[in-house]
């Protein structure tokens, strides 16, 4: 079989998270750099190797004060780990539309493995004649597991920033 490579479309995909602020609403926010390849055998996602970094950097939360605190020691500590990865081993079929991506996210210098439900779009060509596929992955995961700790304890109870980020990966791969 030959071996299909891919690229992420940055102008049809977004790399976004959300996190409650003061314990009732959520604060959304993106990583506006990033790049990935994903190879498979033919079209078979199954078979697919996934790599993924974001510049740390990049971050953007419509609000620079917010985006510096994120790049400090308090939160990604850009200067010392200036990128975020994930290397994916396995692609698992659980059903047509359906996949279970497991791999490696690396933030802060601490690696964890995690389980990201896959939403597979389907593949198609556009207009143009470019083969793509979308892929649409949301999960949870608690920012403490990867040594994000900072918070603030609010007077009235609770504190400023919530445990869980909610991951919402809006993904559109060319082949290349």
């Amino acid at each position: 079989m030959a071996t299909t490579k891919w690229t992420i479309d940055p102008t049809h995909s977004e790399i976004g998270f959300k996190v409650k602020h003061m314990m009732f609403t959520n604060v959304s926010g993106k990583f506006d750099t990033y790049e990935g390849t994903v190879e498979t055998e033919e079209n078979d996602f199954t078979t697919a190797k996934i790599s993924f970094s974001a510049d740390i950097a990049s971050v953007d939360t419509r609000n620079v004060d917010r985006d510096n605190h994120l790049k400090s020691g308090d939160f990604f500590d850009a200067e010392n780990h200036p990128k975020l990865t994930f290397t994916g081993k396995s692609f698992n079929k659980v059903n047509e539309h359906n996949y279970e991506l497991t791999g490696d996210l690396t933030i802060k210098g601490v690696s964890k493995e995690v389980k990201l439900p896959v939403e597979f779009s389907g593949l198609m060509q556009d207009p143009w004649g470019n083969t793509k596929v979308g892929l649409n992955i949301e999960t949870k995961i608690n920012r403490k597991d990867w040594g994000l700790n900072w918070n603030a304890a609010l007077e009235t109870g609770g504190v400023l920033v919530g445990e869980d980020v909610k991951l919402v990966l809006d993904l559109q791969l060319a082949k290349a």
